[in-house]
């Protein structure tokens, strides 16, 4: 990207320059560099943030507010190392462009550090680290999670119809999620009832109950010659 072609009016209003046209010294080479090959760069301030991106030499920007702030998600995460968010893009003229994005923040206790994973986006990876903690109760907080994105994302659809295409590809990777979930947890309800027919086949098995009955008739036999041994002493 040309820096000449930059939208220096844009980046400077958002401190991502200075005055002398310098890259912000909050920003790292790497940063720098990422950003002008289209990355974006976020911006967080308690419950709030915001995303900057270059497209053909003009600056996106979003705005978004997350339903809890991330030193709550951090404080939370020691105790509950995974926490859930739901961030909302705000400012939106047009509602149909309007996001909502489910967030998970799992704490990494050896880095002492939350990493951020996108229900979408990141899947496939983020349903792995679930996994791998072999957590029925974790599993069945993603589960719900992942229902509540389902159904806003279909009443999008419905309220959209014109967005519908791109929708429908993240409805199909939420239900591809959903459906990894529950091959990986078994099913309860399926489990009692496996449960009480093996006890049904143990209480009904002819076999099982003649040898039972059979047992009963040798101890009822065997103490009745003792009775009658006792008997013959007296």
């Amino acid at each position: 990207m040309n820096n000449s072609n930059l939208p220096t009016d844009d980046l400077k209003k958002y401190g991502i320059i200075d005055e002398n046209n310098s890259f912000s010294k909050k920003l790292s080479e790497k940063d720098v560099e990422n950003f002008l090959k289209g990355h974006t760069i976020i911006a967080e301030n308690g419950d709030k943030r915001a995303t900057f991106q270059l497209e053909n030499n003009k600056l996106n920007v979003n705005f978004y507010h997350l339903d809890k702030s991330l030193d709550q998600i951090l404080e939370q995460s020691k105790e509950k190392p995974i926490q859930y968010a739901i961030e909302r893009e705000i400012d939106k003229e047009n509602k149909a462009d309007e996001k909502l994005n489910f967030k998970a923040f799992i704490y990494d206790e050896n880095k002492k550090e939350v990493k951020e994973y996108d229900f979408v986006k990141n899947a496939e990876e983020l349903t792995q680290k679930i996994a791998e903690r072999k957590d029925a109760v974790e599993t069945n907080r993603y589960k719900n999670e992942l229902l509540k994105l389902k159904d806003f994302l279909q009443d999008k659809m419905d309220k959209f119809p014109d967005v519908a295409k791109e929708i429908s590809n993240d409805i199909n990777i939420v239900s591809k999620t959903i459906n990894t979930i529950d091959d990986l947890t078994p099913n309860e309800k399926q489990a009692q009832q496996q449960e009480k027919t093996n006890v049904q086949l143990n209480v009904n098995d002819p076999d099982l109950y003649q040898d039972a009955n059979q047992e009963r008739e040798e101890d009822w036999e065997e103490s009745q010659e003792q009775e009658r041994k006792r008997g013959f002493r007296r």
